[in-house]
């Protein structure tokens, strides 16, 4: 087979010029009930607990099904919405935080359990001026429980993409 110098450098030129986009994959949008493991009901992941009267503090005690995570999700591209608890903030903003459901989870009310949190890094930092917008937060999520100062994840995600979520 005989290649032409010209033929090669016009499938060179159209496959660097080829549209970036062509390649990229699509998100799954996914909600905070996804992230239960089929088959276990809210209700049997939210336990007991216990005044921590030192820290003036509530500290849950969550039962087995609380860190059962869902195995479909594991290394899955996705997209879902919360609220940001920082951990790592600076002047240029936040590059970790928990990705938590409502406003104000594990900061006013006890945290919710491991399996309805995400521990989300970030390279970009997000604005500390929009730290209490609900976000659009999309990476590939993994299977990592982890303690933080503040909860028990379950989950962590890096974040390739961050928007405001728009009600």
């Amino acid at each position: 087979m005989n290649i032409s110098r010209r033929s090669l450098v016009t499938a060179a030129t159209a496959f660097a010029t080829f549209p970036r986009t062509a390649f990229a994959v699509t998100p799954s949008e996914i909600t905070w009930d996804d992230l239960i493991p089929p088959g276990v009901p809210y209700s049997e992941i939210i336990g007991e607990g216990e005044r921590d009267v030192e820290n003036d503090t509530w500290r849950p005690i969550f039962d087995a099904n609380a860190t059962k995570l869902n195995d479909d999700l594991n290394g899955k591209y996705i997209k879902m919405p919360g609220f940001i608890i920082p951990i790592d903030m600076s002047t240029k903003g936040v590059t970790s935080f928990i990705l938590v459901p409502y406003v104000g989870a594990c900061i006013h009310t006890p945290p919710p359990p491991p399996n309805q949190l995400v521990f989300v890094t970030s390279k970009i930092p997000w604005p500390n001026d929009d730290l209490w917008e609900a976000v659009w937060v999309t990476g590939r999520l993994e299977h990592e429980l982890q303690a933080t100062e503040i909860a028990q994840t379950g989950y962590t995600l890096t974040a390739d993409k961050m928007d405001i979520y728009v009600w």
